[in-house]
């Protein structure tokens, strides 16, 4: 570009104008997989990227997040981050690492699932949220009982938002799809992207972006919905 030049540079090209090419082009799945998180982080420059040396796939879930218009969640284990209290995410995070992180980093990890929140607390066109939780992590003490007191408030406050809905699959169900491990669907709305599923592990975590495994996890939801209490007769 020369100097007298004023052009700006076109938009990035989005992970489904991606995918479309390398379908035309019959890329091969590895190739595939490296390309699509290409398109992905290309677009995403939020106030997360400082922090992606926490976990860099933890950074590439925020971008995705904070794009999503709609997100499904079995939370099988602890109350979706997105309505935590601070005190509660601080005693999940601090359990999760163990001692091996110091308390300046555990409070950047805190820092950053609260900022996380204003995708669905935001006055323009919040992300809606809907959670199906087990009742195990429901009742799961973490930290005092003034922490918890205040997190059931929370989710109570939360749950009067009318972008969020909140379900409590009971222990009584027995088995279930869900048994194989907390999952989130990602949907985008008029970005037009494919729906991305995120599966969190201890030390990393996997982006399910093949059709055949995304339709599985939103039946798997669906099936989970179906067995939960509704929203109106769930606890707290």
């Amino acid at each position: 570009m020369s100097p007298t030049t004023s052009r700006s540079a076109p938009p990035p090209t989005s992970p489904k104008d991606t995918a479309a090419l390398l379908d035309v082009y019959q890329v091969d799945a590895g190739d595939r997989s490296e390309l699509l998180e290409l398109a992905r982080t290309g677009r995403r420059k939020g106030w997360w990227t400082a922090y992606g040396d926490l976990l860099p796939e933890y950074a590439t879930y925020i971008g995705l997040e904070a794009e999503a218009t709609f997100i499904r969640s079995f939370d099988a284990v602890t109350i979706n981050g997105l309505m935590q209290t601070e005190d509660y995410a601080r005693e999940i995070i601090r359990s999760a690492v163990m001692g091996l992180s110091s308390p300046a980093e555990v409070e950047r990890r805190v820092k950053v699932r609260i900022t996380r929140q204003s995708v669905v607390t935001r006055d323009d066109d919040p992300l809606r949220l809907w959670s199906v939780i087990d009742e195990h992590a429901l009742r799961r003490p973490v930290g005092s009982p003034q922490i918890m007191e205040a997190q059931y408030a929370k989710l109570l406050k939360m749950t009067e938002r009318d972008n969020v809905g909140v379900q409590v699959l009971p222990a009584s169900v027995g088995a279930h799809p869900g048994t194989a491990g907390m999952f989130t669907i990602l949907e985008f709305g008029e970005l037009r992207d494919p729906d991305v599923v995120y599966v969190e592990a201890m030390t990393s975590s996997l982006f399910v972006e093949s059709d055949p495994d995304v339709y599985m996890h939103a039946l798997a939801f669906d099936h989970l919905r179906s067995k939960a209490m509704s929203p109106e007769e769930s606890p707290p």
